[in-house]
């Protein structure tokens, strides 16, 4: 009681009323024409701006025709193998031979390619219907490469024609030459499941590898070329590396989704 009597005289003494009242300091007022100046942009940001997103995925270089998987029309032993791995052959060209009780029979390339995969040795019992190698259907060694990118189902539809994609190859150290410039050249409208991949890359592993968290779709991806390079494709380094790809190279590519304006976020 007694404090609020001393307050009640203070406040009706004459000499009190002609005081200014400060109503916030100096700071005070930076602080508030700062915090408007932010809210301010952060609107503006808001309504104009967008964010860029991407997506990675698992990746393989191609020549974007695909593979074949090469069988035994016949069952016996392998007397000789007559083709190389990575080696690029004609079609009908000779793969290896298989001596059976009526004979040898040479089994031969159905369709132009490369090698890939040479699934069977010398001396090896094979049956009808074997898989004894994996073929990359290539007419030409001048054929461009592509690279098939198995992004995952739910981000498909958010890819822009043309996007750029990104891709990091276990191959190159990406420390030292970067990575691999390309853009889309077209998004599959199916997912794929393991056994369309191993059909496709003929090898049935990377089926089952581009597939592990669920059906993918596949996103062909055009190489931007450069002839400044030795692998004759542009790279975010300067030269890239020293020698020229292989189809088959496995890969991470990270795919440009298309812009997302913020203030869409904010609507139901």
């Amino acid at each position: 009681m007694q404090f609020r009597q001393q307050a009640l005289a203070k406040l009706q003494s004459p000499e009190e009323l002609d005081l200014p009242v400060r109503l916030a300091r100096p700071q005070g007022w930076l602080a508030l024409g700062v915090t408007v100046v932010v809210m301010a942009a952060a609107s503006v940001w808001a309504v104009t701006g967008s964010v860029a997103s991407t997506v990675s995925a698992p990746a393989i270089l191609t020549h974007g025709q695909g593979s074949y998987l090469l069988q035994s029309p016949v069952a016996g032993q392998v007397t000789a193998v007559l083709a190389r791995q990575g080696e690029r052959l004609p079609a009908n060209a000779p793969v290896l031979k298989v001596r059976t009780e009526h004979g040898e029979t040479v089994v031969r390339t159905v369709a132009a390619g490369r090698v890939t995969t040479l699934a069977a040795s010398l001396g090896q019992i094979v049956r009808t219907g074997t898989d004894v190698a994996a073929v990359e259907k290539v007419a030409h060694a001048s054929d461009p490469l592509y690279a098939i990118v198995y992004v995952p189902a739910e981000n498909a539809a958010a890819i822009p024609a043309h996007a750029s994609v990104d891709l990091t190859l276990s191959s190159v150290p990406a420390q030292r030459y970067g990575v691999l410039r390309g853009t889309v050249k077209s998004v599959d409208r199916g997912a794929q499941s393991a056994r369309s991949i191993a059909a496709y890359l003929g090898d049935s592993q990377l089926g089952e590898q581009f597939t592990r968290e669920g059906r993918p779709v596949a996103v062909l991806v055009e190489l931007a070329e450069s002839p400044a390079t030795k692998s004759g494709y542009r790279w975010s380094s300067a030269g890239g590396p020293p020698f020229r790809l292989e189809s088959m190279t496995l890969a991470t590519g990270s795919v440009h989704l298309a812009d997302q304006h913020p203030v869409d976020w904010l609507l139901p």
